[in-house]
């Protein structure tokens, strides 16, 4: 088998579709890094994927992407009982319905705080500028302390690590020194907080910071930074999700009424969920099989890397017909499996699923209704998105000017200059 790595780099997303397309849709062989890998695809395979006993996630994550992305320690790289402490940990925190609607609630605040500065610019990248709303409503709803100076710095670096995660070079260095900085600013106030026993906050930061792990033990304030890094982080990366919403609002206006009208909490989880199915984000996901398998006739040996198809999932024509046009309505007919929408991964909620799903449609779905209602122009730019880049936002990270919120009764519409 020929090694992929530099055609996955060169082609991103639209890698494995490509070879899942050559194979008739079988299982593709590969290798990647040097290692023996197999991807799978479809909901029966996200079931058999996420099946501890099948897959395991312990050593299967490249150091690059941990040094990066989740940091050493974290959740994501631990299996079995572990896992299963620490991930309730995060369940707890992000799967509350109460919370979830006070950080949705805190990113509405700061959005109509960021519509005074943005109007008074001539232009605003909506990519940096969301970073920084992000960045701030997390913390204040995390309770995590952060000064003002330390603003957009801190979105920059929690940018950062996403962004370099999947290629060497540049972007990969800034990752790693983003990491480095902001575990270097969190790991003291886990240790000063320690020594204020006094303080009765029930806040994200505080739960972190008094969590023990499955030995008993408190987390080493290293490793208590990480797993608040990977509350912050992930919130700020729905970014590109924002982003995204706009450039869909941009492209298909027509969902602009449903979204500002009152009742648009029903049209903004719609919109919101047809955002993550329909732009990309993650490609795949992946771990070691933990013993001698078998799927759909073929052997996978112990050891070998497994990936999950996710952008190809989200856009399989058997799951979701015409996959390629952008339709919120296709999530107003019923709900929809588990197991077929899968933009951040999959399985039970229980097992490696990712906590924040609900945090990111609420989320979304209130970025959206707050571009719904305001007023904006999109100059003429590179809106392109591009499939070879992970991850991929449009080129020109999607400029507007003269925002303002719409008039009282007034359905808002952005007025496009580059239609």
């Amino acid at each position: 088998m020929v090694d992929s790595t530099l055609p996955l780099l060169l082609k991103g997303y639209a890698w494995l579709p490509d070879r899942r397309r050559r194979s008739g849709g079988a299982p593709v062989r590969t290798r990647l890094l040097g290692k023996k890998a197999i991807a799978l695809h479809g909901p029966a395979a996200v079931r058999f994927f996420y099946d501890e006993q099948h897959i395991h996630r312990h050593e299967a994550l490249p150091q690059p992407i941990i040094d990066t992305l989740f940091g050493r320690g974290a959740v994501h790289t631990l299996d079995g009982e572990r896992h299963r402490v620490r991930k309730a940990l995060f369940t707890g925190l992000l799967q509350d319905p109460a919370a979830v609607r006070e950080l949705a609630d805190q990113v509405g605040a700061e959005l109509e705080r960021a519509r005074a500065e943005w109007s008074g610019k001539g232009r605003v990248v909506l990519f940096d500028a969301m970073a920084r709303v992000l960045t701030r409503a997390v913390h204040t709803w995390a309770g995590v302390p952060l000064d003002e100076g330390e603003l957009k710095r801190t979105a920059r670096d929690l940018i950062a690590m996403v962004d370099g995660f999947a290629t060497p070079g540049p972007r990969h260095l800034r990752a790693r020194r983003a990491r480095r900085r902001q575990e270097e600013r969190l790991a003291p106030l886990v240790e000063t907080a320690r020594e204020d026993a006094h303080d009765p906050a029930a806040t994200v930061f505080r739960t972190v910071v008094a969590h023990r792990d499955a030995d008993g033990a408190l987390l080493p304030p290293r490793t208590a930074a990480v797993e608040l890094l990977n509350v912050l982080r992930p919130t700020v990366a729905i970014t590109w999700f924002a982003v995204f919403a706009a450039h869909a609002l941009h492209r298909h206006p027509e969902h602009r009424g449903a979204l500002a009208a009152d009742d648009g909490l029903r049209a903004g989880w719609a919109f919101a969920q047809e955002v993550r199915r329909f732009y990309p984000f993650a490609p795949f996901v992946g771990g070691l099989a933990a013993e001698r398998l078998e799927w759909a006739g073929r052997t996978i040996a112990p050891g070998t890397m497994v990936l999950l198809d996710l952008y190809g999932l989200d856009h399989d024509p058997d799951l979701w017909p015409d996959p390629y046009r952008f339709d919120p309505s296709r999530f107003l007919s019923g709900p929809v499996p588990s197991d077929a929408l899968v933009p951040q991964g999959g399985g039970p909620v229980d097992g490696h699923r990712c906590p924040g799903e609900d945090v990111t449609v609420s989320v979304l779905a209130t970025v959206a209704r707050f571009l719904a209602r305001s007023t904006y122009e999109v100059p003429e730019q590179d809106l392109r998105i591009p499939l070879r880049r992970i991850p991929t936002a449009p080129r020109s990270g999607f400029v507007v000017s003269d925002v303002a919120g719409a008039p009282a009764g007034h359905r808002a519409e952005g007025r496009d200059l580059s239609a």
